[in-house]
Parts: C-alpha cells; structure tokens; sequence
C-alpha cells in the first residue's frame, strides 16, 4: 500500500512539473526593437519573415523570428524593404535555436 502511494505522489509531481514548464512558455511578452524582414534584409530565410532584433537584459541583440499568423502577415509590408521600430506582444518558445514570437498584436512604436 505504501508503494502505491509513493508512485501515486511521483506521478502527480511529475504532472505537476509538465503543466508549470508548459504554462511559463505560454507567459505573454512586449518586444520592442527594429523590425525587419528575414528574407530582404537579414538574408537568413527563403521567404519574406518578421523579425524583431531587441536588445536582450544583458545588452546583447536578441533576435524573436514572428511566426507566421495573420497579424504578422498582415504588418509585414511595413518591414519588408525597411527596418522600423516596432513593438509586438505575444507568446515565445524556443524551436530549432530560435526565439519564435507568436504575436497577437504589433504596431509601430512610438518614439
């Protein structure tokens, strides 16, 4: 009975785990920086992309590719032959090394 007991703790603090790592993914971030088209002007994709390249805490450059939704499609003539200054709100994941913003909104930012 104890070792039912025990497995039965261990499997819920094993769920208990999953569900926090899934959740702090889907925290909502505001990036603001240049944005830019990854095709034109970054010359790193096959296709015309949103980036944002932000200054990360540590001063560093942090480059968040947006993926491909309706609000990033839809903004994207805004940033395809020029980079501007643009703020976006979404949620971030890691996948394949990259930052990838999934945005639910964005605009220009205001100086």
């Amino acid at each position: 009975m104890k070792n039912k007991i025990a497995v039965l703790a261990g499997m819920a603090a094993l769920a208990l785990a999953f569900t926090t790592s899934a959740f702090a993914e889907d925290k909502v971030v505001t990036v603001t920086g240049e944005g830019k088209c990854g095709k034109c002007m970054l010359k790193q994709a096959d296709k015309c992309q949103n980036v944002i390249e932000a200054k990360g805490e540590d001063g560093k450059t942090v480059t968040y590719w947006l993926a491909k939704n309706d609000v990033s499609d839809n903004f994207h003539e805004n940033v395809c032959k020029e980079a501007k200054k643009v703020t976006a709100t979404g949620t971030v994941k890691e996948e394949g090394g990259k930052k990838i913003l999934t945005p639910t909104k964005i605009e220009l930012a205001k100086d």
